[in-house]
Parts: C-alpha cells; sequence; structure tokens
C-alpha cells in the first residue's frame, strides 16, 4: 500500500468513529463546560498530549482551563470540571484524579472506549469514543493502526469539535481567540 492509502483508511476509520458518536454525551460535556469556574484536563501519554491541546484552545477562548500536574494549576473546587481522557478507563493515576475530584464535590467527565469501566463510573459524564482499545487486536471497531491511535485522533478530534460548539455558544471566533494565542514564542 502507499502511504497516501493509509492515510485514506485513517480518515474512513475516523468518519465511521464519528458516525457512531452520540450526540447527548458530548452536548452534556459541553454544558458542563460552561456551567463550570474552572476546566481540568488530563490523560497519560499521547491521550494526555490531545488533552494539553484541548486546554490550551479553551484558554484562547477565555475560559480558565488547565492541565494537571503542570506548576501553574491551581487547587480544584466543587465548582470545577475534571475532564479525563482514557481509552481503557482504568489508568490508575487518572481513576486517583477521579476519586480526588469527587471527594471535592466537583464534577467528572470521561471521555473512554469503556463507560463502564472505573473512571465511566466515577464520572458525572461519559462520552463514549466507538474505538479499539490498545490491547484489542479483534473487536466491534477494527482498525488497521496501532495500539489507541484511532482513540486518540478521536478524542482529539472530540475536543476540537467541543471548542466549535463553545465558539458558536459565546459568539467567538478564530480573530477573537489569537488575542489570547502566545506571543513570546
Amino acid at each position: 500500500m502507499q502511504t497516501t492509502d493509509y492515510l485514506a483508511e485513517i480518515i474512513a476509520e475516523l468518519k465511521r468513529t464519528a458516525d457512531l458518536l452520540l450526540n447527548d454525551e458530548v452536548e452534556q460535556l459541553v454544558d458542563a463546560i460552561l456551567s463550570a469556574k474552572k476546566i481540568f484536563v488530563a490523560g497519560a501519554g499521547r491521550s494526555g498530549f490531545m488533552a494539553k491541546a484541548f486546554a490550551m484552545r479553551m484558554m484562547h477562548m477565555g475560559q480558565d482551563a488547565y492541565v494537571i500536574g503542570e506548576t501553574v494549576t491551581p487547587g480544584y473546587e466543587k465548582e470545577d470540571l475534571l475532564i479525563l481522557g482514557s481509552g481503557s478507563g482504568e489508568t490508575k493515576s487518572l481513576v486517583s484524579l477521579a476519586e480526588k475530584a469527587q471527594s471535592i464535590g466537583g464534577k467528572v467527565a470521561a471521555v473512554t472506549i469503556h463507560p463502564e469501566s472505573t473512571i465511566g463510573k466515577l464520572s458525572d459524564i461519559t462520552v463514549k469514543i466507538p474505538a479499539q482499545a490498545k490491547s484489542e487486536t479483534n473487536g466491534a471497531y477494527k482498525t488497521i493502526q496501532p495500539m489507541g491511535s484511532l482513540f486518540e485522533q478521536s478524542l482529539l478530534l472530540i475536543y476540537d469539535a467541543i471548542v466549535l460548539k463553545l465558539m458558536e455558544k459565546q459568539e467567538q471566533d478564530g480573530v477573537k481567540m489569537y488575542g489570547k494565542h502566545a506571543n513570546l514564542e
């Protein structure tokens, strides 16, 4: 296969995943973001990179958005929202974060392949990404991609779609957002 054939297949897999998403789940997350005082995001590995990209865009929109583990991240309070991206929903460090946020009284949202997972059960909101887990070789959402690539790509696209919805609801555009873009580069 040529490289462009692989790209076409990846795009087809992403389209299939997007077609299977439940809009109501994503809308619940949008509403929770809009009602939260502060938004905290976390993920492990590549899912963590997607969370950082999401927090950056929310910051560009003027949201108080933070990445767990950064030195400038403030304390979590009961008016806040924690969004966890985890394919398995069982990543120990993220389970601990969900438990801590729940004990404080804030909201927890999981974006995961497995809403029935530990993180899913600890969450007030779950968004299911219909993708193959990195440990699966056969399943309903078979992919040509290695490990959790389909989940991680879908995670970024869902986060970007949420940003677009937030922009619509807050009457924002890219020009306004660019005003908050880093200028010491």
